[in-house]
């Protein structure tokens, strides 16, 4: 659902430290601070969109302890979402880490929802299933048109094997 106009060409993307990706921005993807404060480190590389000279999006993504480069966190700000920058950010991101080398990225997602959906229209495919993945790691239920979050998807995207994404 689109919420707001605006011209797409006034988005800017950047790579930008984890001290600048503000604290609400990210809440709208991981609704667990404790969580965000675990893969928002200074060593987690951030990609940022930015409208006006504000942060409207953002992708924090970190190793994880398979040793693989994992996407945390994609957020965007709540009046701007259905837009498009989501996608056009994730992007940006891929195409950058792909730039770098990068082989390939592993994010985890809910089961249902537009989020999966999301992902998989860009090149994302289903590697596994975590069992009561959000059961196990969220004290607050996690509720998504009537149907709680239980498992994971754990979903990847082989970058040497695609072509850059175009931008815009």
């Amino acid at each position: 659902m689109k919420n707001q106009h605006f011209n797409q060409q006034a988005l800017t993307f950047r790579v930008a430290p984890h001290s600048e990706l503000p604290e609400q921005l990210l809440l709208e993807a991981d609704p667990s601070l404790e969580a965000i404060t675990k893969y928002l480190t200074p060593e987690a590389q951030c990609f940022i969109c930015e409208l006006n000279q504000q942060i409207v999006g953002a992708v924090v993504l970190a190793e994880n302890i398979q040793g693989h480069l994992e996407i945390y966190n994609v957020s965007v700000a709540p009046h701007l979402q259905g837009n498009g920058i989501g996608s056009e950010l994730i992007k940006f991101t891929l195409n950058s880490l792909k730039l770098d080398a990068v082989e390939s990225v592993v994010l985890g997602t809910g089961t249902f929802g537009y989020q999966l959906a999301f992902y998989q229209k860009l090149g994302f495919r289903i590697e596994s299933i975590d069992k009561d993945y959000f059961l196990r790691n969220y004290s607050d239920e996690i509720w998504e048109d009537g149907i709680q979050h239980k498992d994971m998807l754990r979903l990847c995207i082989d970058l040497s094997a695609i072509a850059p994404f175009d931008i815009g």
